[in-house]
């Protein structure tokens, strides 16, 4: 889920920087401080600066050639939600599961959460294969999966953990292939 969030922070703006309009200055800096950068305390990841809503009064400190200044500003940020349904490209395959990125995260989606049949995995074309329904699953492959658990308040264990186990889930070649074959089931009676 995408929100705007009003964050509070002192950021320090550095004196090659000292010629611009202050505003886009502070800008520039609190780009390079936070965005594409996951943020604990907001649970997700910054994309976008987009508003400075206040700026204080700037402060030297000693041995120190920027000025930190106290600021108020409103960001785009990618939070994702428990039991949000994304939908999202497979970036890797392991014995143990698959690894899908949608929109700035990567999440992992167990090899015992990618669907109800038996998958084995075939290491040498590094996919997925489903003993019974012979589906396969490779990197590439947009997958439609929902949010089962989200960790992102420590900076250095953030996990997002995916499942396609349910109805309307999984791969969307599998969906189609799905839909397809109920249409035709329907069509016979």
């Amino acid at each position: 889920m995408y929100v705007v969030a009003t964050i509070e922070d002192r950021v320090r703006v550095p004196p090659e920087w000292m010629n611009e309009d202050k505003k886009v200055a502070i800008k520039k800096a609190l780009a390079q401080k936070y965005e594409n950068k996951i943020v604990p305390e907001l649970e997700g990841v910054v994309l976008a600066i987009m508003d400075i809503l206040e700026v204080g009064q700037g402060r030297l400190i000693v041995e120190d050639p920027g000025v930190h200044y106290p600021v108020k500003f409103k960001a785009l940020v990618f939070k994702p939600m428990l039991n949000e349904v994304v939908e999202g490209q497979v970036v890797d395959i392991a014995e143990f599961g698959v690894f899908v990125r949608f929109g700035p995260i990567d999440a992992l989606c167990h090899i015992s959460q990618v669907t109800n049949d038996y998958l084995s995995y075939d290491r040498k074309n590094i996919m997925l294969v489903g003993r019974d329904t012979k589906k396969t699953l490779r990197v590439g492959h947009i997958v439609r999966a929902r949010i089962i658990g989200v960790s992102m308040k420590k900076s250095e264990q953030n996990k997002i953990i995916l499942t396609m186990r349910q109805p309307g889930l999984g791969a969307l070649e599998w969906i189609k292939m799905e839909r397809e074959e109920k249409e035709k089931t329907q069509d016979k009676k």
